[in-house]
């Protein structure tokens, strides 16, 4: 089980952030940077929350802190991105090191404990609580997505009305063990 743990939640990381990346690809720079209301997030703002977050949490994960002394939270809801260019990179980077630091584990790290503002965490509690709040934030990126692009918008999952037509191909098939992600 444990390494089917670590499997599958690399399989999560890398499902979230690719619906990230179809809402991102659908927008123009300047529908990235929209907000609805005073005080609101733009997908600008989201993306430079999460990967300040994910900096911060996965940088040196095992040995140190996840609230890194030199992030800089609140500075993250301030959208200084110049360029839709700039918006991918920084997002591909945050991306980038949380799996350079989530695929080299081991089931025998999964027990280790670590701390995020002195709490401590198992690895397994650490990943959980990161793959929801990246989730969260995911969640609100497509929805803000869909609100921008309305009927133009280009479903990332099971279109509406076509569940029968979906499921009637899925039950053709045999059953097999498989994640969810792999034919995505």
């Amino acid at each position: 089980m444990d390494t089917s743990y670590l499997i599958s939640s690399i399989k999560q990381f890398e499902y979230y952030k690719s619906l990230g990346d179809k809402t991102i690809a659908q927008l123009s720079f300047d529908e990235l940077k929209k907000e609805f209301a005073q005080d609101s997030n733009s997908v600008a703002i989201i993306v430079k929350h999460l990967v300040g977050n994910i900096h911060s949490r996965w940088t040196n994960f095992l040995t140190e802190d996840g609230e890194k002394e030199w992030r800089k939270r609140d500075e993250e809801f301030i959208d200084n991105f110049n360029s839709k260019d700039e918006l991918i990179a920084s997002w591909t980077k945050g991306w980038d090191c949380l799996f350079t630091a989530i695929k080299p584990l081991k089931s025998n790290d999964l027990e280790r404990i670590i701390y995020i503002r002195n709490q401590g965490h198992t690895v397994t509690e650490a990943i959980n609580r990161q793959m929801m709040h990246y989730a969260y934030h995911i969640g609100q990126i497509v929805f803000i997505g869909k609100l921008i692009k309305a009927e133009n918008w280009e479903t990332l999952s099971i279109a509406k009305g076509q569940s029968k037509v979906y499921n009637k191909v899925k039950f053709e098939t045999g059953k097999s063990r498989t994640h969810f992600t792999d034919k995505l």
